[in-house]
């Protein structure tokens, strides 16, 4: 029907004021030369859904009414409601996209300007990288291996590197019965060297302490009495399966800032042991006798090396800011930083544990680096590249971006404070604090995402990310209810899932994605790339948490025996022995 070719002029006089009428309240039937009928619903109508059609828009109510729609049995107003929701992910039309506009945008870029008004040629530029990495390389190894050599103790000499966590008594029943594996217990020294922060280590496990359970604390046990005569360092008496690093900050032999050096001696079996609060350590009382005890020896002359992660700290900070604000490439700048940063926390400050034989050191890290670094070019590519894509704003990317990586890559320091260790019931439970730290966490994040989905929105790119992140939250589910293993959120998982949410160019997502990828960094230099899913044993440890436990019974004990009797536990579980420990020794097996 060819309507265009057949206009009568009666349509537009007498009937006028209904033409008008009917325009306001019914679709308006168009015409064109393709003698096609066309139907438009009512501009700004809220039920117009498909603007793409070949032939114009169709109306809701018109394809809703076909026999092919499958969406009949969703009650009306839901699907309106979808529509809606869906209209608003779509954000404004055209899209809002951020950009950082800098502040005193002269002095922000005056150090890229001069560098490219002197250095004007590639190979001029590359040559004075190359050049600064060269500094901060040597820089940083010679400040390294002064900080690795032990010094000298006189009449013991060279103090040997130990972990914050080393001690004289293996864990669970390690030792065998009586502790036979773990002799000599007296009449023995050695001359040890601390690193710095040793406080901040906790056990991790259940560890028991006569009839206390210790967990999420510093383990010393003994020391001198709280308030009781002034006493020699030599007269400290601490339980040889005490953190030797720790009992010697306890003593103040060592400082927890810088680390230091000290003489250990073993003194044989010791009976009461004291509890008291010495340099930020509360030690714990054992009022019963323990096979293996060790003091330390008073009066030493020594040129012990302290640790020198601050003055390290420092080295790398200056390189990195001098970087920041002098490169304008996101493709020097992002994989140079990640570099120095990677390296500094493995080898200085969070290295993993070892026998701080920096040759073994530095094999693991590198060995840790590359992968991490293939994940590193991938956030690159997707989220970091498209961030800083014609930012100019040096000055503000040095203060948000690179100093969150660095409060991320010093997680071990920065939010060490968080009463948080592992996501599981049992150790937030045993926490104190560890639930009300967790919702607080929690409303925090919820708040930071709310403020990247209006921003996300503003951008249009809101429908694609809530696809993503369905993805992701569809993946944790899995996770979670898959049978004999328990989901662990690792600082890198974690920087995995929330990178992907700040790509925006603003300056809180600058911030957010500076601390994502510092944590990212700590968590593979610390620990690797440790699994998200585990057995509850590897949780457990060596801890007795869920371990069945014989029912003890009559017992009766005089001067010289103890005797009593339990009843079996059901060896169908798995179990196939009993150990018996006597004053947390194992005496029968």
């Amino acid at each position: 029907m060819d309507t265009s070719k057949h206009n009568h002029p009666e349509s537009n006089t007498g009937h006028s004021d209904l033409s008008r009428w009917e325009q306001d309240r019914v679709p308006e039937a168009s015409t064109s030369a393709s003698s096609t009928l066309q139907v438009r619903s009512r501009a700004g109508s809220s039920d117009l859904e498909d603007s793409h059609h070949p032939n114009g828009p169709i109306p809701v109510w018109l394809r809703e009414s076909s026999k092919s729609f499958h969406w009949k049995w969703v009650p009306y107003p839901v699907r309106h409601f979808a529509r809606a929701v869906a209209r608003w992910t779509e954000g404004p039309d055209p899209p809002q996209m951020q950009k950082i506009t800098p502040f005193f945008p002269t002095v922000q870029e005056a150090p890229v300007s001069f560098i490219a008004r002197y250095l004007p040629r590639p190979i001029h530029k590359t040559a004075l990288l190359a050049f600064f990495l060269f500094c901060w390389i040597l820089t940083f190894s010679l400040v390294l291996r002064h900080s690795a050599s032990a010094g000298n103790i006189k009449g013991y000499g060279r103090p040997q590197p130990i972990w914050c966590g080393a001690n004289y008594w293996s864990s669970g029943n390690s030792c065998g019965l009586n502790g036979n594996r773990c002799r000599p217990f007296d009449n023995a020294s050695l001359a040890f060297r601390c690193p710095a922060n040793c406080k901040a280590v906790h056990v991790l496990a259940p560890h028991a302490v006569g009839t206390q359970e210790i967990n999420y604390k510093p383990f010393v046990v003994g020391g001198p009495a709280e308030g009781g005569p002034a006493q020699s360092i030599s007269d400290y008496i601490y339980r040889g399966d005490s953190f030797v690093c720790q009992a010697a900050i306890h003593a103040g032999v060592v400082s927890n800032q810088k680390g230091g050096c000290g003489v250990v001696k073993l003194a044989g079996t010791h009976t009461n042991f004291t509890s008291s609060i010495r340099n930020g350590i509360k030690s714990i009382s054992f009022d019963a006798s323990f096979p293996k005890s060790f003091s330390f020896v008073s009066g030493l002359s020594s040129d012990c090396i302290r640790d020198l992660r601050w003055p390290l700290l420092a080295v790398t900070v200056i390189f990195t800011t001098i970087l920041s604000l002098c490169t304008a490439s996101t493709a020097v700048f992002f994989p140079t930083v990640f570099t120095l940063l990677f390296f500094h926390v493995g080898l200085v400050s969070d290295p993993p544990r070892t026998d701080n034989d920096y040759a073994s050191l530095s094999s693991l890290i590198i060995g840790r680096f590359l992968p991490a670094a293939f994940v590193a070019a991938v956030f690159y590519r997707y989220t970091i590249k498209l961030q800083q894509r014609d930012l100019h704003a040096y000055f503000e990317r040095t203060i948000l971006w690179l100093g969150g990586a660095w409060v991320g890559s010093l997680n071990n320091y920065t939010f060490d404070f968080i009463p948080i260790q592992r996501l599981t019931p049992s150790d937030l439970a045993a926490q104190p604090g560890a639930r009300l730290a967790l919702v607080i966490v929690v409303v925090l994040l919820l708040s930071i995402a709310l403020g990247q989905i209006y921003y996300l929105r503003l951008e249009g790119r809101l429908p694609k990310y809530l696809g993503i992140y369905a993805i992701f939250i569809t993946f944790l589910i899995v996770c979670v209810i898959t049978p004999s293993l328990n989901l662990r959120i690792h600082h890198y998982f974690l920087a995995l899932l929330l990178l992907p949410g700040t790509r925006l160019q603003t300056r809180p997502s600058l911030l957010y994605q500076g601390i994502l990828v510092g944590l990212f960094i700590n968590g593979t230099a610390r620990w690797g790339f440790d699994s998200i899913l585990q057995t509850t044993a590897v949780l457990r440890g060596d801890g007795p948490l869920n371990s069945l436990l014989p029912n003890i019974t009559a017992v009766a004990s005089t001067a010289s025996n103890i005797t009593f009797s339990w009843t079996l536990p059901p060896f169908s579980k798995g179990f196939d022995g009993i150990s018996v420990l006597v004053n947390d020794v194992e005496r029968h097996r």
